[in-house]
C-alpha cells in the first residue's frame, strides 16, 4: 500500500505556557502560505491551541507541523503532537478537533502517545512541494513577536471573524453577541485568552442545541395543530351533520306540513348547516394532507353533470351585473378521477372569482391537451375582479392567509380555498397555477390528467351493483339518532329490516333472524364492531352472511387488517340506497384481500368514514 508523501514543516515542544503562544503563531503563518483563510485559518489555530492548552504538562510533549498528501485524498496540513507516560487527551479537546477540523485520530498503541489533527488544504494553491516551500520560507521570515503583539493580531483575527460570521449567518445572532461579548474580555485579559476560547465554543454548541431544540418545538407544534384540526373536525361532524338530515327530514315533501316562515326558517338552518359542514370539512382535509392521510378515489366522472351542478350551486353568489360562465361540455375524453375532489377544486377557484368581482364576469374554459400519449384536462377561469398583487399572489397558497386591503373587509372567508384546491389538485396528479394583475383579474389554471395510468394501484375497479334488493337486514348500531335517519334508506334497501341497539344481543339476534345482510357499527360500547365481526366469522351458522361495515371514524384509523371478513366499510354521512346497494353485492372478500374503504362510491374528502 503507497504510504502519504509528507513535507515536514517545523518541530516545536510544549513545556511552558508561551510555547502555546508561539505554536498558535507558527501555525498561522503555515496555514497563510498553504491558502487557508478566514474561517478555516480560525478552527484551525483554535484546535492547536485547545490542544497544546489540554495536553500542557505532559512529559516530552512536543508538535510537528507538516503537509501530508494521502493517495487519492486531498492534501492536508497537519500537526502531530507526540508525549510520553499515561496521559490522555481530554474529552473537550478531542471533541473540538472532531468538530472543527477534517482530521483527527488519537492513536496510544505504539507505546508513545499521538494525536494527530489535519486540515484539507485549497486545490488551487499549487503542488504538495510548493506548498511546503512558501510555508518554510513564511516561518523563516516571521521574526520574534512579543506576547502582547501576538495577542493583539488574535484579537483583530476573532473581530474579522465575527464580522463574516454575521453577514453569512444573519439567523445566528445570539452566537455574534456571545462572540463579541468574548472578543471585550479578551482585549481586557489577555492571559484568559484560552479561557474565552473554550466558553466561545461551548456557546456555539449551546446555540446549535437550542436550534434543534426549537425546531423539534416547531415540529411538535406542527404536528399539534394538525391533530387539533382533525380532532376538533371530526367532532364536529357529526351533530352538523345530524342537524342537515333533521332540516332535510322536515322539508320532504312525505313529512308533516310546515307553514311558510317555518319552512323558510328550515332552509336557512339546511342552508347554515351545509356551509358550516363544508368549511369542516375542508379542515379536516387539510389535516389530512398534511399527515399524508387524503387518498382520491378514482371513478369515471361525468364531466357535464359536475359542470351543471356547479352552475346550480354557484348561480346564486354572483353580484348584480357579473355574469357566470361555465359550459355545456360535449365529446370530450372519458375523465377518471375523483368526482368530489375536482368540484371542490373548481367551486373554491370559481367562488373566490365571484367574491371579489364586483363587474364583469367570470367564466370557466375546458379544454383537452395530449401529454406523452395521454390526455389531460384544463379547466381555465379567468375573472374581471380586482387581481393580486404580484408580491401577494405566493402568499396566497398559505394557509389561513388572506390578502390585506379594503376590498378584503367584510367578505367571508377563512383563507383556505386556494390553498385546499391546490393540494386536492395535487392529489389528483395535477397542477393549481395562477397570474394576476391588480385591477385586471386573475387567471387560475387546473390540469389534471383524464385518468390515472392503468398500472397505478388508484385505479378504479370494474364492476358495478344494478338492481340489488335484499329480503331482510339487522343493523347494529347504538346511536338511535343515525338508526332513525337510516330507517328510511334502509326501506328502500331491505323488505325488513332489524335494529339493534344493545351489541352484547347482536348476535344472538343474527342467529335468530338469520338476515341476508348486515350491518355494523365500529364505534360501540363492548363487544365493539372488529368483535362482533370476528365471531361472526367464525361462527358456521353465520359466517356466510354478509356484512357491511358503517363507521365515521378517520379512513386513516380503521384497522383493516381485522375486517377482512367486511363486504365494504362505508362512511356513515352520505348513505344512499344505490351505495349500501352496491355494497352489497359485491363480491365477498377473500381471506388476504382487505375491504373496500368506500365500496360502491365516490369518496368525499374530508367525509369521516365511526
Amino acid at each position: 500500500m503507497r504510504q502519504p508523501h509528507v513535507d515536514g514543516l517545523c518541530a516545536l515542544p510544549l513545556a511552558v505556557e508561551r510555547d502555546g503562544f508561539e505554536l498558535r503563531r507558527r501555525g498561522q503563518l503555515v496555514c497563510r502560505a498553504l491558502g487557508l483563510e478566514g474561517h478555516e485559518l480560525v478552527r484551525v489555530v483554535t484546535v492547536l491551541s485547545e490542544v497544546g492548552r489540554d495536553l500542557l504538562g505532559a512529559p516530552g510533549l512536543r508538535v510537528e507541523l507538516d503537509v501530508a498528501s494521502p493517495l487519492r485524498e486531498p492534501e492536508l496540513f497537519r500537526a502531530r503532537f507526540t508525549w510520553n507516560g499515561p496521559r490522555v487527551p481530554g474529552r473537550d479537546a478531542l471533541d473540538a478537533a472532531g468538530r472543527l477540523l477534517d482530521h483527527c485520530r488519537y492513536d496510544a498503541s505504539s507505546g508513545e502517545n499521538a494525536l494527530t489533527v489535519g486540515q484539507r488544504l485549497p486545490a488551487s494553491q499549487g503542488r504538495t512541494g510548493q506548498r511546503a516551500e512558501r510555508a518554510r520560507a513564511a516561518l523563516h521570515d516571521s521574526g520574534d513577536l512579543s506576547m502582547g503583539e501576538e495577542l493583539r493580531i488574535q484579537n483583530r483575527q476573532l473581530l474579522q471573524a465575527l464580522e463574516e460570521s454575521r453577514a453569512q449567518q444573519e439567523e445566528l445572532q445570539r452566537l455574534n453577541a456571545e462572540l463579541e461579548e468574548t472578543n471585550k474580555g479578551v482585549v481586557a485579559l489577555y492571559s484568559e485568552l484560552s479561557a474565552e476560547l473554550e466558553e466561545t465554543n461551548t456557546g456555539v454548541v449551546a446555540l446549535y442545541a437550542e436550534l434543534e431544540d426549537k425546531t423539534r418545538q416547531l415540529r411538535l407544534a406542527s404536528e399539534a395543530k394538525t391533530r387539533f384540526w382533525a380532532n376538533v373536525s371530526h367532532e364536529l361532524r357529526a351533530p352538523v351533520n345530524s342537524v342537515i338530515a333533521l332540516a332535510r327530514l322536515l322539508l320532504a315533501s312525505d313529512a308533516d306540513p310546515l307553514t311558510e316562515e317555518q319552512r323558510q326558517q328550515m332552509s336557512l338552518i339546511a342552508g347554515s348547516g351545509s356551509t358550516l359542514l363544508a368549511l369542516v370539512e375542508e379542515l379536516l382535509d387539510v389535516a389530512k394532507a398534511e399527515s399524508g392521510r387524503l387518498e382520491p378515489h378514482l371513478v369515471p366522472t361525468d364531466l357535464r353533470t359536475l359542470l351543471h351542478q356547479l352552475r346550480g350551486t354557484l348561480r346564486g353568489m354572483a353580484r348584480e351585473g357579473v355574469r357566470l360562465d361555465i359550459p355545456d361540455v360535449r365529446d370530450v375524453p372519458e375523465l377518471v378521477t375523483d368526482e368530489v375532489m375536482l368540484t371542490r377544486v373548481l367551486r373554491n377557484v370559481l367562488s373566490n372569482g365571484l367574491k371579489f368581482t364586483t363587474d364583469g364576469e367570470v367564466r370557466l374554459t375546458v379544454g383537452t391537451e395530449d401529454r406523452a400519449g395521454r390526455p389531460w384536462f384544463v379547466f381555465t377561469t379567468t375573472d374581471t375582479g380586482i387581481g393580486i398583487a404580484a408580491d401577494q399572489q405566493d402568499r396566497v397558497f398559505e394557509e389561513f392567509y388572506q390578502v390585506l386591503g379594503t376590498h378584503q373587509r367584510g367578505q367571508p372567508g377563512t383563507g383556505l380555498g386556494l390553498p385546499y384546491a391546490r393540494r386536492l389538485a395535487g392529489l389528483l396528479g395535477g397542477v393549481l397555477t395562477l397570474t394576476s394583475e391588480p385591477d385586471a383579474g386573475t387567471t387560475v389554471r387546473v390540469e389534471i390528467p383524464a385518468r390515472p395510468d392503468p398500472a397505478s394501484p388508484d385505479a378504479p375497479p370494474s364492476g358495478s351493483a344494478d338492481g340489488v334488493r335484499t329480503g331482510s337486514l339487522v343493523v347494529v348500531d347504538d346511536d338511535p339518532t343515525f338508526v332513525e335517519l337510516l330507517r328510511p334508506v334502509l326501506g328502500r334497501v331491505a323488505r325488513k329490516v332489524t335494529e339493534v341497539s344493545v351489541s352484547s344481543r347482536a348476535v344472538d339476534v343474527i342467529r335468530a333472524e338469520r338476515p341476508d345482510a348486515v350491518l355494523i357499527d365500529l364505534a360501540m360500547p363492548a363487544p365493539d364492531g372488529y368483535v362482533l365481526l370476528q365471531v361472526l366469522s367464525r361462527d358456521p351458522e353465520t359466517a356466510h352472511i354478509p356484512v357491511v361495515v358503517l363507521t365515521s371514524t378517520d379512513p386513516g384509523d380503521v384497522d383493516r387488517s381485522r375486517l377482512t371478513h367486511a363486504r365494504a366499510v362505508l362512511g356513515k354521512t352520505h348513505l344512499t340506497p344505490e351505495r349500501i346497494a352496491l355494497a352489497l353485492a359485491l363480491a365477498p372478500a377473500g381471506p388476504d384481500r382487505t375491504p373496500p374503504a368506500e365500496a360502491g362510491e365516490q369518496h368525499t374528502p374530508g367525509e369521516a368514514t365511526s
